[in-house]
C-alpha cells in the first residue's frame, strides 16, 4: 500500500511540475488516503499545518546573499555585480526542466481545504464546526490558507500570465491531470486570486492576531495590489499578444480558449472592473491607517543618546509590533533563525549598488525636481550637485538623505558585540576593492536595515525583522488606481498623497511638483516615465509613479511595477547603460590612489572617456551588458520549461500537441532564446 501511494504522488509530481519541496509527502500517507476525521481535530493541528506553509510562500531574507534591502537589483533602481540575463538578447533561454512553473505549494494547500472545511462546516458562525478550539482562531487559520494560495498564485501569474487554476487535490488519472494543466487567461487567474482574498478576509474578520501572522488588512492590501496589477497590465499591453484576444495571443491557438470572451464583455470593461476593486480595497485599508503611518523626523540618528527616528528604525529593529503601519512582518530570533540584513547594510549591500538615475530622481525638499536647480553635476546652491556623495542628499527628500550612505557617518552607536569586522564609521565608497561582495558596485549604497547596535552584525545570526506589507502601499495603490480610472486627482487621492509627502519631509504642494515636471528630463532617470516605449505625457500620472518609487526604496516591488506599466519597451531599440556616482573630474577621484581604467581584466573602474560617472558594466569589454541593457518583448514573461510540453503531449515527444501553449515569442524547445 505504501509503495502504491508513493508511486501515485511521484506521478502527480512529474505531471504537475512540482519540485523538490514535496518530498515530505513521500514519507507519509497523503491526506487523500486517510479518513478526514483523523486530521484537524484540534485548532493546534490546523495552525501547525498553516505554519508549515508560511515560510514556503512568504518572502524571507534568510539565505538571501544580497540582504533584504537589495531587492530592486536588476532594475533602474539598483544593479548587482552581474547584470540580470533578461537584459541580454542571448543569455535568457528556455530551460529543459526546473524553473518556476511549479505546483508544490499549491498542491499542499489544496490538500488542506477539503478536510479543514469539512470539519468546520458551511456556516461562518461556526455552528457546524467540529474542530476543537476557539472558533475565531480556527476561522483565522483557514483564512490564512486562502491568502497563502492567493499569494502563491499571484507569484506564478506575475511570471507566466495565463496559468492553470487548480483548487482540489488531483488523482493519478492522466487525462484529468492533462485537462487540469490547461492555462486559463490571465484576467481569469486574477479573478480567482481576488476570490481567494475575499474568502481570506471573510474568514479572518473576527480576530486580529499579532502582525507576525496574516490578517484581514493584509488580505485587502494584497487584493488592491493584484487588482491594480491586472488593470494596468491589461491597459498597457492592450492589443498585444500579452493579453487575451490581443494580436498573436498564443491562447487563441487552443480550442479551449479559441472563442474567449471577457467576463465583463470586453477588455475596457475588464480594466475598469479591476480598477474599481483596487480602489475599494485600498481605500478601506488606507482610511484605517492614514493617520497611523510611522513618524519620520527626517534626521539620521548619530548618537546613542539622541532621539531615534521611528521611520528609520522601522527597517532596523528586531520587533515591529509597535509599528501600526507594518501590517505583516517577518520575525527572527537570536541563535534560532538569523539573517544578514544589518550586515549587508553595513557593508556594500553585498555588491548591489543604487543607480545614479535613482538618486537623481528623488525630489528636493521643496517638491521640485533636481533639474529645476541647475545641472545635475553643479546645481544652483540649493541643490548642491553631485561632486560628492554628501552633496547629493542635501535639501533632498528625506527617504534619500536617511538611507543613502555618506562617508564619515556613524554606522554603529552601541557596541554591545565586540571584535566584529564591520564599518563602525562609513568609509568612502570602496569601489576598487578586490573582494567582490564588499565592492560598492555603483559607489552609492544604502543603509536601510542598518541597525545601530553591533549585536545584529554576527554573520548569519542577525535578527533584524523586516516588514513584508506596509499600510502606506494602500494609499499609493488608491492614488494610482483612482487616477487611472478617473483621469483626475480626486480629493481622497490628493489627501493620501499629501500625507505621504509630509511624512517624507517634502513639500505637500503637489501642483507645484507637477507644474515643474519636464517629462523628457524624467525619462533620463526613470523607466517608469515610459509605457509601451513612449514617454508619458501626463505629469500627474508620472509623479504618482515617482512617489511609489521613492517610498518603496529597495523593497522589491519595482520590477513588478515596471512590468505592469510596460516600461522596458524603449530598450528594444536603445540600450540602457546604468551608471553610479560621479567619479571622474570630481573631488571623489582623489579619494583613490589605485584607480585602473584601462579596460583590461584588472580594471576596477570604467574609463573616463566613457562617462564621468561609474559604469559598473563597462570596466572591461568582456562584461555582460557592456554596451547596455537590451530588451526583448518576450522577457516580460518567463518561458515555460520544455519538459512541460512533452509531459502533457499525447505521445510524449510532440510539444505542439500539448494542451499547453508557450508564452509570447518564446519557443517550446529547450536552450533557445526568444524570437523578439
Amino acid at each position: 500500500m505504501k509503495t502504491k501511494i508513493v508511486n501515485k504522488i511521484v506521478l502527480i509530481i512529474a505531471l504537475c511540475g512540482v519540485f523538490v519541496s514535496c518530498e515530505d509527502f513521500l514519507d507519509r500517507e497523503p491526506l487523500s488516503n486517510v479518513a478526514p476525521e483523523q486530521f484537524f481535530a484540534d485548532a493546534s493541528q490546523v495552525q501547525a499545518y498553516v505554519n508549515d506553509i508560511y515560510p514556503r510562500i512568504l518572502p524571507a531574507s534568510s539565505g538571501n546573499s544580497y540582504g533584504f534591502y537589495a531587492n530592486d537589483a536588476g532594475t533602474d533602481n539598483q544593479v548587482g555585480l552581474t547584470p540580470a540575463s533578461r537584459y541580454t538578447s542571448t543569455d535568457l533561454k528556455v530551460s529543459q526542466s526546473g524553473g518556476d512553473w511549479s505546483f508544490g505549494n499549491i498542491y499542499r494547500i489544496n490538500f488542506f481545504f477539503p478536510y479543514a472545511l469539512a470539519r468546520f462546516g458551511s456556516n461562518m458562525d461556526g455552528s457546524e464546526n467540529t474542530i476543537n478550539g476557539q472558533v475565531s482562531s480556527i476561522k483565522h487559520y483557514i483564512g490564512e490558507m486562502y491568502f497563502l494560495r492567493a499569494l502563491e498564485y499571484f507569484k506564478r501569474y506575475q511570471k507566466f500570465g495565463d496559468f492553470p487554476i487548480i483548487t482540489e487535490p488531483l488523482t493519478d488519472d492522466f487525462d484529468q491531470l492533462v485537462e487540469q494543466s490547461k492555462r486559463m487567461p490571465r484576467n481569469e487567474v486574477a479573478r480567482f486570486i481576488l476570490n481567494d482574498l475575499d474568502s481570506a478576509a471573510l474568514f479572518m474578520s473576527d480576530v486580529d492576531l499579532a502582525t507576525v501572522r496574516i490578517n484581514r488588512d493584509v488580505a485587502l492590501l494584497l487584493k488592491s495590489r493584484v487588482a491594480l496589477f491586472e488593470a494596468t497590465w491589461l491597459k498597457y499591453f492592450k492589443g498585444t499578444a500579452f493579453v487575451p484576444n490581443g494580436e498573436g495571443w498564443p491562447g487563441k491557438s487552443k480550442d479551449y480558449n479559441a472563442n474567449y470572451q471577457f467576463p465583463s464583455g470586453n477588455i475596457d470593461n475588464e480594466i475598469n472592473y479591476f480598477l474599481d476593486i483596487a480602489m475599494s480595497a485600498s481605500k478601506e485599508v488606507a482610511e484605517k491607517y492614514k493617520n497611523k503611518l510611522t513618524t519620520n523626523t527626517g534626521i539620521l540618528q548619530q548618537e546613542a543618546t539622541a532621539p531615534a527616528n521611528p521611520y528609520y528604525d522601522m527597517f532596523a529593529s528586531e520587533d515591529l509590533s509597535g509599528y501600526a503601519e507594518v501590517l505583516l512582518w517577518r520575525d527572527y530570533a537570536k541563535d534560532v533563525l538569523g539573517n544578514d540584513i544589518a550586515l549587508a547594510a553595513n557593508q556594500s549591500n553585498w555588491g548591489v549598488g543604487v543607480t545614479r538615475a535613482y538618486v537623481q530622481n528623488f525630489l528636493m525638499e521643496d517638491g521640485t525636481p533636481v533639474y529645476a536647480h541647475g545641472s545635475y553635476m553643479e546645481g544652483d546652491g540649493y541643490y548642491k550637485g553631485d561632486q560628492t556623495v554628501a552633496d547629493v542628499v542635501v535639501n533632498r527628500d528625506s527617504r534619500l538623505s536617511l538611507f543613502l550612505k555618506v562617508g564619515g557617518q556613524k554606522n554603529i552607536l552601541v557596541e554591545s558585540q565586540t571584535g566584529l569586522n564591520i564599518n563602525f564609521e562609513e568609509p568612502n565608497p570602496e569601489i576598487t576593492i578586490g573582494y567582490d561582495q564588499r565592492r560598492y558596485t555603483t559607489g552609492y549604497a544604502l543603509r536601510k536595515g542598518g541597525a545601530f547596535d553591533s549585536k545584529y552584525y554576527i554573520q548569519n545570526k542577525g535578527y533584524i525583522a523586516f516588514p513584508v506589507y506596509r499600510a502606506v502601499e494602500a494609499l499609493l495603490n488608491y492614488m494610482e488606481a483612482s487616477y487611472e480610472k478617473e483621469g483626475a486627482l480626486n480629493a481622497t487621492a490628493r489627501e493620501y498623497w499629501q500625507i505621504i509627502r509630509r511624512r517624507a519631509n517634502v513639500s505637500d504642494d503637489i501642483d507645484k511638483t507637477i507644474a515643474a515636471t519636464v517629462m523628457s528630463k524624467e525619462a533620463e532617470n526613470d523607466w517608469g516615465a515610459y509605457s509601451g516605449g513612449n514617454i508619458l505625457s501626463d505629469a500627474t500620472l508620472y509623479n504618482i509613479r515617482r512617489e511609489r518609487r521613492s517610498e518603496y526604496l529597495s523593497e522589491g516591488i519595482r520590477y513588478m511595477d515596471l512590468c505592469r506599466w510596460r516600461s522596458m519597451d524603449q530598450m528594444l531599440t536603445k540600450p540602457y547603460i546604468p551608471e553610479g556616482m560621479h567619479l571622474w573630474n570630481t573631488p571623489m577621484e582623489g579619494w583613490y590612489d589605485d584607480l585602473l581604467a584601462d579596460g583590461s581584466d584588472k580594471a576596477n573602474v570604467s574609463p573616463k572617456e566613457k562617462s564621468e560617472y561609474i559604469r559598473p558594466y563597462q570596466r572591461t569589454v568582456t562584461q555582460r551588458c557592456y554596451n547596455g541593457f537590451e530588451w526583448k518583448m518576450a522577457h516580460y514573461l518567463d518561458p515555460i520549461k520544455a519538459d512541460e510540453f512533452l509531459i502533457t503531449s499525447p505521445d510524449g515527444t510532440s510539444p505542439e500537441q500539448s494542451p499547453l501553449y508557450q508564452n509570447p515569442y518564446w519557443p517550446m524547445r529547450a536552450n533557445e532564446t526568444a524570437e523578439k
